[in-house]
């Protein structure tokens, strides 16, 4: 098999996905070559959140790219709906950190300050609030709440219809999704790129590698580096309960349909078929302390996921030298950045080289 694109996308992930419907916008002639189903696709394991509080500290350049992708949801969503029909449940009205004791809340303070005092970084408003003050927008918090931080740009999304919303869009753009299609091999020759495929070969002038933790296997295939160090985490749902939550939190959150989405695991263990229960245990813990009535709900789903994530935590967007025309794209947080990497990465990407600020500090280099 062999067909000639644009731009070939390695992963149909959430990453991949924005990636390609943002090419698609373009009008550009995209390929999505995906694994399929046997994926361990993080983009049906997350916990939802568009997400800025806290992010950045140790690189100001990442604060400053999730606040643009924080500020430019909205318009995405309502792309998304006006061509699709789907409605991703954006709700963007401010996010909680909640802090359990004093001895948290001192500990979360003195994180908010290093990230305000960092040298570059965005002002993105986050504040400590007391219980009191946690109290008049949660109002059913429980007695060991000591108060948290707040920042008016989090919110969430309902991630699985932000992904079919994705590939709704893709089909009705004329971008060709190729599932089970998993690439063993990338040689450029003539100007173009040939990805090796079981079905067969695929031509393009650009390719995009966005598979996620496959990623370190497939960057040096077009001269580029993606050290990945991925870990599992674990979630929690519970049976749909009355609405009580209007601000998600780092760990918790109602969903649109009305279960609550209980998540903040982080294990080396990397196979996803399996639970730890004592994780879940000290996860529905912490929640219930929280907001004591959860203690009453049935828990429906548990599952647990493997995250992509760079080694030092922080995205990658890379260019190479020695195969020009390819890309690499790598990150945690693929439902917070989904704005970004449909509306700027893909203009990148088309005009066919990432802007200089990318190529510093986005660089696997670094």
């Amino acid at each position: 098999m062999s067909k000639e694109y644009d731009v070939a996308v390695v992963g149909g992930g959430l990453l991949g996905s924005a990636i390609a419907w943002g090419l698609g916008r373009l009008g550009k002639k995209a390929v999505v070559l995906d694994e399929g189903d046997i994926a361990k696709r993080a983009s049906r394991a997350n916990f939802a959140l568009v997400w800025v509080q806290s992010k950045g500290l140790g690189m100001p350049a990442y604060t400053g790219w999730t606040v643009r992708a924080s500020e430019s949801w909205g318009k995405l969503a309502a792309e998304l709906k006006d061509q699709t029909g789907l409605d991703v449940a954006l709700q963007q009205n401010g996010g909680f950190h909640l802090t359990l004791g004093e001895d948290e809340f001192a500990q979360r303070a003195q994180l908010v300050t290093r990230m305000h005092n960092q040298v570059g970084a965005a002002d993105y408003k986050m504040e400590m609030l007391s219980a009191s003050e946690v109290r008049k927008m949660l109002p059913l918090i429980g007695p060991e709440v000591s108060g948290g931080s707040f920042c008016p740009l989090d919110g969430h999304v309902n991630s699985l219809r932000t992904f079919r919303a994705f590939h709704t869009g893709l089909k009705l753009f004329g971008v060709d999704y190729f599932p089970e299609r998993p690439v063993s091999a990338i040689a450029r020759s003539g100007g173009e790129f040939r990805l090796a495929t079981p079905q067969g070969e695929i031509r393009a002038g650009k390719v995009v590698l966005s598979a996620g933790n496959a990623n370190q296997s497939l960057a040096p295939m077009v001269g580029l580096s993606a050290p990945m160090g991925p870990t599992r985490g674990q979630i929690v749902v519970t049976e749909r309960t009355m609405p009580f939550l209007p601000h998600p939190l780092t760990t918790i959150r109602q969903t649109d349909e009305g279960t609550v989405m209980i998540g903040d695991s982080k294990e080396d263990q990397l196979d996803d078929r399996t639970l730890n229960h004592s994780v879940s245990a000290v996860m529905a813990d912490r929640a219930q302390r929280m907001f004591p009535h959860l203690a009453r709900l049935n828990v429906v789903r548990t599952w647990s996921g493997i995250r992509v994530m760079p080694q030092d935590g922080f995205p990658i967007y890379d260019q190479s030298e020695s195969a020009p025309g390819a890309f690499v794209t790598c990150c945690h947080s693929g439902v917070t950045l989904a704005s970004n990497h449909a509306f700027e990465i893909a203009r990148m990407v088309a005009a066919g080289a990432l802007e200089p600020e990318f190529v510093g500090a986005f660089s696997a280099r670094r």
